[in-house]
């Protein structure tokens, strides 16, 4: 709906609608996963039978709960190591990304700047089979031919972080770009008009420049790395991060536990990124 131009009663009234209803087909599965955290049953359904907390404190079974449960936490563990990893990786590859696209111009530009945007495209799980069948096949051939186990290019933690790292990186990237457009590069030669160094100019200027962006990229690459399922799933070893452990959870039946872990993890991850937009706005 255009503000400028007049509508009639209906066509307000029905956008309005329209708009309501949408966030409320958002918000109402989320709702109902955080409702039935607190109910005091053993099935996240309905009937209704009290609110409790055992579901996040409980010390035992049958309502263990989730701060006692030992395999659930080491998987938020393993999940943030990962996501630490990935998202320290993909900001650093994506300022040089962004740096490269947008400072240089050489041939196949147009070329290698499609193939950086390419795993955006592909599904996460095709993502990942190709990239398992890929270097389970370098394992055997090293293995063969050297007698090498390379474990680390078997299933496993490494081959976790390559998998979200390769797609994730390409966010990053544009995000970081996005920001290194709009900066003055008048103001790098002025440095190094006063005798700094090109490297020196880039370091006290540019990148303070790009820290609400690299903080950003950092934010959204953590997020999207804990969160991933597809392509973790095809790569993940004996270390099972969160969303493989809640997916063999639910496989045996689902519990009040999850929607537990869920609701903290929605917490967690509305913290993060409010904490985000803060600071880019004083920034």
């Amino acid at each position: 709906m255009i503000p400028s131009i007049r509508q009639s009663r209906v066509v307000t009234v029905g956008y309005g609608l329209y708009v309501a209803l949408f966030f409320v087909y958002l918000a109402l599965p989320l709702t109902v996963v955080s409702v039935f955290a607190f109910n005091d049953s053993l099935f996240p359904s309905l009937p209704w039978k009290g609110f409790t907390l055992a579901w996040f404190f409980g010390p035992e079974k049958p309502m263990l709960g989730v701060f006692h449960e030992a395999k659930i936490l080491k998987s938020i563990g393993t999940s943030a190591f990962v996501a630490i990893w990935v998202a320290v990786l993909s900001v650093g590859v994506g300022l040089a990304n962004a740096f490269l696209f947008n400072r240089y111009d050489f041939r196949l530009r147009g070329l290698l700047y499609i193939l950086m945007l390419l795993p955006l495209v592909i599904p996460g799980i095709v993502l990942g089979i190709s990239i398992l069948v890929f270097s389970s096949r370098m394992a055997n051939g090293a293995e063969d031919l050297l007698n090498w186990d390379l474990e680390m290019l078997r299933p496993g933690l490494f081959l976790v972080v390559l998998g979200q790292f390769s797609f994730i990186t390409t966010i990053a990237t544009l995000v970081i770009s996005a920001r290194l457009k709009k900066f003055d590069r008048s103001l790098e030669d002025a440095a190094m008009n006063l005798g700094a160094s090109p490297l020196t100019a880039v370091r006290t200027i540019t990148l303070p420049f790009l820290k609400p962006a690299l903080i950003g990229a950092g934010v959204v690459a953590f997020l999207m790395s804990f969160e991933n399922f597809n392509t973790t799933l095809m790569l993940v070893g004996s270390d099972a991060p969160l969303t493989i452990t809640m997916f063999d959870r639910l496989k045996e039946g689902s519990t009040p536990v999850l929607n537990a872990v869920s609701l903290l993890l929605m917490i967690g991850s509305s913290l993060l990124a409010l904490a985000m937009i803060v600071f880019q706005r004083r920034s």
